[in-house]
């Protein structure tokens, strides 16, 4: 994608020095991402884009420029963009998003609304990309890829083949397909995703990525299956494979995953790293404002060593290049006029940012209104539970094994408390006279229950080991990838209360405990963003964070704790409303192995 002046010949002119300019940026120093050098400079902006770049002032216009700037010694640097965001994490619309977001220095993001788009189909996609329009940040889409992520494993409320992405392709801030989560069906060439890539193929649009695994065959499979970026990139290795395979890794830290200081250790040794960016893929209202969103993650980078430049890079130029997006990214002639003037280059404290060559935040804070919006989507109930009562939750054993005392039961265990991958295991419990399975003899274990809320009427039951609640309930309608209501808990009657509640409320997060609710989060949006700014939000999320320890989830996050229990693409094995996911081979276990022999 190339972004079009309105008047090239103006431009060009201006460029010539033979009409004055909009805007003039001068005594600045100047960080060049094509050369590495930082040297004083002005930098002259006509239209919405860079035109001159004079080094050293040593070419000075003979018009006066329209407005002059004084950057008193600043580095002016490229607007940051995010290589891989879900929008829909921040809990916050579009509009709230960039709100919260531009005054940080993010000029751009590159956003996959699968999330959304799980709830409500393509619809979702349109929906962003009207919302996107007239907002002081770039929010470039990236059509999702896979929905639901497993077929017959999980439903959701849309569904995105290759006739969806044609049409969607044609809208005006779609750049490319979102990241390819089935990386199985890729490697195996399933009929599916090969021609939901070769429309996207046919459409010019960039292939963005997922495969969480370091095995070099499998990686070297998926690259020649098409996508060629990847953030799922979590353990020592894998990121120097997919480099070396020729792959771009969007090194991440998000609200549950900080992985750049263990990719940076993977890669800092090479002497060639320019297809290393950054990203947040997920992260939330409050950690937003407690430490900030993509400037956060390039000075974490920072403090692991590496170079500013390069780091200013990753955060920008290199993303562009990714996502085939010509000119934005750098501040040189031709270029969108997206830039930063910031104190210094260790702390990147971003003191003014402009977007499109208009200041739109100083210090932290947006100067310029955004309009107001409203949308029919953004109050639509999202909720259609089946049936339920009290006894829908737990987990009762099938006829075939009542009246035995114990049973063989396959669960899902976590690695350990702050961990997203589990494994299964096969455990042998105690049964009640009514049936149920008796969790008690075990305080790590607890129930899970997954209602689809799209209408089919599927609800599964399991256990979990090392989830972390010690007592009540916790559900949430944030349950990747199909975003089904999924419920933990230690007793039928919190449960009950919970599902209740998130029904009332159209969805968000809600906690219990000895069947009463004690905290609820709405999020109204398809169950999954507020419309409420980003500090009243983050005021929620903290406060249903501090609810969700008192019932002993731990961690950093406990909110999104329950967030990754159903996605069905992060291996070993997950729930979904059909069961137990074993995610590598793509088939239910069953919960009961002695009721199948």
């Amino acid at each position: 994608m190339r972004f079009e002046p309105k008047n090239l010949k103006a431009l060009l002119d201006a460029a010539m020095d033979k009409i004055p300019c909009d805007l003039a940026v001068t005594n600045a120093q100047y960080v060049n991402l094509f050369t590495g050098e930082i040297y004083p400079a002005s930098v002259y902006v006509h239209d919405g884009f860079v035109v001159f770049v004079d080094k050293d002032d040593a070419n000075p216009p003979s018009h006066e420029p329209k407005e002059v700037v004084d950057a008193e010694g600043k580095y002016i640097v490229p607007g940051l963009i995010d290589s891989h965001v879900h929008i829909e994490s921040s809990m916050l619309s579009p509009r709230n998003f960039a709100e919260a977001v531009v005054p940080l220095g993010v000029t751009t993001v590159i956003h996959d609304p699968h999330e959304l788009t799980n709830v409500f189909g393509e619809e979702a996609v349109v929906y962003f990309d009207e919302a996107a329009k007239d907002l002081p940040q770039r929010q470039l889409a990236n059509i999702p890829s896979c929905v639901p992520s497993v077929p017959g494993l999980e439903s959701a409320g849309g569904v995105i083949e290759a006739e969806h992405v044609h049409r969607l392709a044609k809208l005006e801030n779609v750049v490319g397909l979102g990241e390819v989560m089935d990386f199985v069906g890729v490697i195996n060439h399933s009929d599916r995703m090969a021609s939901i890539i070769q429309a996207a193929r046919d459409n010019n649009l960039y292939l963005q990525g997922h495969i969480p695994v370091g095995d070099p065959r499998l990686i070297a499979a998926y690259y020649i299956g098409g996508p060629w970026t990847c953030h799922e990139t979590r353990f020592p290795g894998e990121a120097l494979t997919k480099m070396r395979a020729g792959m771009c890794v969007d090194a991440r830290d998000s609200s549950m995953s900080v992985n750049v200081a263990t990719i940076w250790e993977d890669v800092k040794d090479l002497p060639y790293r320019e297809r290393l960016t950054f990203c947040t893929d997920d992260r939330e209202a409050d950690d937003i404002l407690d430490v900030g969103q993509l400037d956060d993650v390039l000075r974490h980078a920072l403090q692991l060593g590496m170079e500013p430049v390069e780091a200013i890079r990753s955060a920008s130029l290199r993303t562009a290049e990714q996502a085939w997006l010509e000119n934005i990214g750098a501040v040189a002639p031709g270029y969108v006029a997206d830039f930063l003037l910031v104190d210094n280059l260790k702390d990147f404290t971003v003191r003014e940012v402009f977007t499109r060559g208009e200041l739109v935040a100083v210090d932290g804070k947006l100067v310029k209104e955004i309009p107001k919006k409203t949308f029919e989507i953004e109050t639509r109930n999202s909720v259609n539970l089946p049936d339920y009562d009290i006894d829908t939750f737990g987990l009762f054993v099938p006829e075939s094994l009542r009246g035995q005392k114990e049973v063989k039961v396959n669960i899902l265990t976590y690695r350990d408390l702050n961990s997203s991958y589990a494994v299964n295991e096969t455990v042998v419990l105690p049964v009640l006279e009514n049936g149920l399975v008796d969790i008690s003899v075990d305080p790590d274990l607890v129930y899970v229950t997954v209602l689809n809320r799209y209408g089919t009427g599927r609800i599964s039951n399991g256990l979990v080991k090392n989830f972390g609640i010690s007592a009540g309930a916790k559900g949430a309608t944030i349950s990747h990838d199909c975003h089904n209501l999924c419920v933990v808990y230690k007793d039928q009657a919190s449960a009950l209360a919970v599902v209740s509640a998130l029904e009332e409320c159209g969805g968000g997060i809600a906690a219990a405990k000895d069947g009463k609710i004690l905290n609820t989060f709405p999020l109204p949006l398809g169950g999954l963003m507020s419309l409420d700014n980003a500090e009243k939000t983050a005021e929620q999320a903290r406060a249903m964070k501090a609810t969700l320890r008192e019932l002993g989830i731990p961690g950093k996050n406990p909110i999104l704790r329950i967030a990754t229990l159903c996605l069905i693409v992060i291996p070993e094995v997950k729930y979904s409303e059909f069961g137990l996911v074993d995610v590598k081979k793509q088939e239910l276990v069953p919960i009961f192995p002695e009721a199948c022999c």
